[in-house]
């Protein structure tokens, strides 16, 4: 089960990157649903540094 959260983390990343790339590409039509986007990529990011530090210390936790 370890072995799958370790691929669904870098789940989070790619979706951050995909709100990325859509806040950009929104940017000249409508700045105010693009400033969501980055904020909800940065949310996500955020979200993936947790979990994988969070596995990390389970993981040394438990050799």
């Amino acid at each position: 089960m370890n072995a799958l959260w370790k691929y669904i983390q870098y789940g989070y990343l790619v979706v951050g990157i995909i709100f990325i790339v859509e806040g950009v590409l929104k940017w000249n039509t409508n700045k105010e649903q693009s400033f969501f986007m980055f904020g909800f990529a940065i949310f996500i990011i955020l979200i993936f540094l947790f979990k994988r530090n969070f596995r990390r210390k389970i993981q040394d936790r438990n050799q």
